[in-house]
Parts: C-alpha cells; sequence; structure tokens
C-alpha cells in the first residue's frame, strides 16, 4: 500500500471518527425534557401513568430517550408519526419521538431475549433477529390497532350520540347544551367517542367556532359516518335549517349504515371461516382413516 492510500485511509477513518464523537455529544448533551400534562395528550399521560405501574417506571427512560433521538427524525416523519398517534386517542400521551425511543426500547428487550433463548437452546444468531424484529414492531403494531379500534367504537356509538342530540335540541337546549347533558349522562367517560364530545365543548368554550370544533373532529376520526355527521351539522347552520330535525335524519342513515356492515361483515365471516372448517375436516379425516388403513396394511402383510 502506497502513501497516498493510507493518507486517504486516514482521512476516511478521522472522518468517520469525528461524526461519531459529534453523533454522541449531541445525544449526551440534549437537554432533559419534563413530561407534558397539558391538553388532550397530557390527559392521556395522566391516565397512562396512574393506571399502569411498570409504564411508569419505564417511562422516564423513553423520553430521556426520545429527547436525545429528536435531532435525527425528519420532520415529515415526526408528522406521520404524530398524526398516527392522534388517531390512536394520544397513545399513552406520547410524543413522535418518544413512540420512536418506545420501539427502539423494545427492540432492545428483544434482542436481548431471544439472544437469551438461543443461547438456551445452543441455536445461532436467528433466535435474536426473530424477536428483535417482533418486538421492535410491537409499538407500531398496538399502534394500529388502536386507530381501527377507535374509529370503530367511535362510528358505532355515534347513531345512539346524534339521537340524544336531538332530543335535546328538541327540548329547547342549545348544541353546547345538549353535548354537555350527552357526556354527563354518559355511564363510560373513557369511551373514545364521549372523549371526543368533550374535547369539542372545550374547543366550544375557548371561543372556535362550531365548524372549526367539529371539522377537528372529523380530522381526529375519519369515517363515513363522522364525515355526514360534521356535514349534516354543519349545513344546517350555515342554511338556518332546523338541526334537531336534521339530527334525527342523520341517525337514521347512520343506525341503517351500521346495520349494512353488520351483513357485509357477517357474510365476509361466513367466507373466512369456510378454510380453517375445511382443515378441521382433513385433520379428523387423517385421524380416522390412518388407523384403518394401518390396520389394513398389518392383515395383508
Amino acid at each position: 500500500m502506497n502513501l497516498s492510500s493510507r493518507l486517504h485511509l486516514a482521512t476516511i477513518a478521522l472522518s468517520v471518527g469525528a461524526a461519531v464523537l459529534v453523533a454522541c455529544y449531541a445525544v449526551l448533551t440534549a437537554p432533559h425534557t419534563a413530561p407534558s400534562f397539558l391538553g388532550p395528550r397530557g390527559l392521556q399521560r395522566g391516565r397512562a401513568l396512574s393506571r399502569y405501574p411498570l409504564w411508569s417506571q419505564l417511562e422516564p427512560a423513553v423520553r430521556w430517550l426520545g429527547a436525545r433521538l429528536r435531532p435525527f427524525l425528519p420532520e415529515r416523519f415526526r408528522r406521520s408519526v404524530d398524526h398516527q398517534i392522534t388517531l390512536s386517542g394520544d397513545f399513552w400521551g406520547l410524543q413522535p419521538e418518544e413512540f420512536v425511543s418506545l420501539s427502539v426500547i423494545s427492540w432492545l428487550i428483544g434482542l436481548s431475549l431471544g439472544a437469551l433463548y438461543g443461547l438456551l437452546l445452543g441455536r445461532g444468531a436467528m433466535y435474536m433477529v426473530l424477536a428483535g424484529g417482533l418486538a421492535a414492531a410491537l409499538p407500531s403494531l398496538q399502534l394500529s390497532g388502536l386507530v381501527q379500534e377507535r374509529r370503530r367504537r367511535v362510528q358505532n356509538g355515534l347513531p345512539y350520540v346524534i339521537d340524544l342530540l336531538s332530543l335535546g335540541l328538541s327540548a329547547g337546549l342549545d348544541f353546547p347544551g345538549s353535548l354537555r347533558q350527552v357526556i354527563e349522562k354518559a355511564s363510560t367517560p373513557d369511551d373514545p367517542l364521549i372523549e371526543e364530545l368533550n374535547l369539542i365543548l372545550e374547543e366550544l368554550r375557548m371561543g372556535k367556532t362550531r365548524k372549526e370544533a367539529l371539522s377537528q373532529f372529523a380530522a381526529r376520526v375519519p369515517g363515513e359516518s363522522v364525515r355526514e355527521f360534521v356535514g349534516a351539522v354543519v349545513q344546517a347552520e350555515e342554511r338556518g335549517n332546523p338541526l334537531a330535525r336534521v339530527l334525527q335524519i342523520q341517525a337514521e342513515s347512520s343506525r341503517q349504515r351500521r346495520s349494512v356492515r353488520a351483513e357485509e361483515a357477517a357474510s365476509k365471516a361466513s367466507l373466512q371461516i369456510l378454510a380453517p372448517m375445511v382443515m378441521i375436516f382433513v385433520a379428523i379425516l387423517f385421524l380416522i382413516v390412518t388407523p384403518m388403513a394401518m390396520g389394513l396394511k398389518a392383515q395383508f402383510q
């Protein structure tokens, strides 16, 4: 190796070392952020810390690592993760960088458990890689499941809420008063739909218009029933139509759509259960035929 090649390799090594040092310095000197308990996300953070003792022990480490990962996260990626957290109902009150740090910690735990399992069985690194990948994907899978479950519960409960709102409006209450009555009479305050109605009421109290508050509701819980409800209320306000009558029609339409979705789900379930039933039938057939075949074979031998 000549002198120029050695100088070139030394320059590359020094550049890589300097980059590693700068990255370590940025990670170690990142400011410590205190947990925020403001707004809907802060409320969810407080609830999660009080309900899950294990999470209350892990949350400081997640927050510490999130503050150090934040400078390395692209802004578009942060907005995408933040949007998914909002759709899930502010999952544990996490910020985007905290969610990424939770995935990293889960990945490290998966790697450790996979390595221990592989070491006990005397296998290679296959278990470590599989366990690490599965553990890293668990927070994302949990988040996606919460988004779907929240959307389903809001759409299923919306027709009943619209009926109650129309009854309140027919009794002489205004729209905020009807919302307040629905929230106060709710048997499950932690229901996603009740939480959204409470948030709408708070936004109206802060001075936002009805259109702005309902538009944010439609953005937080995207769905056909929610969009139609928001559009009906906004159009009734703009055109001066009686809101109680509009909500009665909207409730009937939502109930019919829910019935159609239930029928579609039932028809799909009958097709989806066909494959497991065929496999069960084949397994039972093998259990019956195999001893008979073995007995016949023994007789002819």
